[in-house]
């Protein structure tokens, strides 16, 4: 049968989610340690979307097969049993084999979190990126709005990205000023490699007045990465949902309250 579950994890103290040969700890890696254990047989996971170094989730989905009879309570108390703390698996179901987490999903969103004060936080440290010059919301929202659509987003994207295309469509971009802390919320059908990081490198230099709110704009046209400034950090960044036919019934994402809005 094929399972379908949504997981959290704080990405601070991985080397991103895929295994990878020569990295320490990554997310899939201990995620199909403590489903194998429940399962009492090989566990393979397939993801909505490969997060990287450092990045979190709040909404991330994935499914994996298995020939074992579980409850679907008995995988949640089960997996999250055998998983370290920084992950936990919120809800499992069980899902028609159609169901894909990848390439089943119809639609995807980010956020990223961005503390803005004078201070740092210890609090926050690692949750969320701090710039301590003062940023104009209004004007990095309105930066962002030239990238909403259907673009080629090739600035935009890291040099080493594997895509096959660099065409997105961009759903709905915005930013948005909570106290002391801007969210910069992207939502698309999918997403190049570092591309919600470059997004935010752009609108952070538009933000902070060092570059004119049409710079954003010129850099989508250039087509070209190296012109692109710089990546922002993987701190603030958090794959929020992943959207999926109504048909598959796939829960929305527990809202975690020191995120939430």
């Amino acid at each position: 049968m094929r399972i379908a579950l949504g997981v959290e994890y704080d990405g601070g103290g991985f080397s991103g989610w895929q295994l990878q040969r020569h990295a320490v700890r990554t997310v899939q890696g201990e995620l199909e340690a403590a489903l194998s254990k429940v399962a009492a047989h090989p566990v393979r996971v397939v993801c909505a979307g490969r997060t990287d170094t450092g990045v979190h989730a709040t909404g991330q989905v994935a499914h994996f097969d298995t020939t074992a009879e579980r409850g679907d309570r008995n995988w949640v108390l089960g997996s999250n049993a055998n998983l370290p703390a920084d992950i936990a698996v919120s809800w499992v179901r069980r899902v028609d084999e159609s169901f894909h987490a990848r390439f089943g999903a119809v639609s995807r969103r980010y956020c990223y979190r961005i503390l803005n004060r004078p201070t740092r936080s210890s609090l926050l440290a690692g949750r969320v990126t701090w710039i301590h010059k003062p940023l104009d919301a209004a004007r990095m929202h309105e930066a962002g709005q030239v990238l909403v659509g259907e673009h080629d987003f090739s600035s935009y994207r890291a040099i080493g990205c594997q895509a096959k295309s660099p065409v997105k469509t961009v759903h709905s971009l915005a930013v948005r000023r909570r106290g002391e802390q801007l969210l910069l919320s992207v939502h698309a059908n999918a997403f190049l490699h570092h591309m919600i990081r470059n997004i935010a490198g752009v609108l952070i230099a538009i933000g902070r007045g060092d570059r004119p709110v049409d710079w954003a704009e010129w850099v989508l046209s250039q087509r070209d990465r190296r012109l692109g400034g710089v990546t922002a950090p993987p701190d603030g960044l958090y794959f929020e949902k992943v959207s999926y036919p109504e048909a598959f019934a796939i829960p929305e994402p527990p809202p975690l309250p020191f995120l939430q809005d």
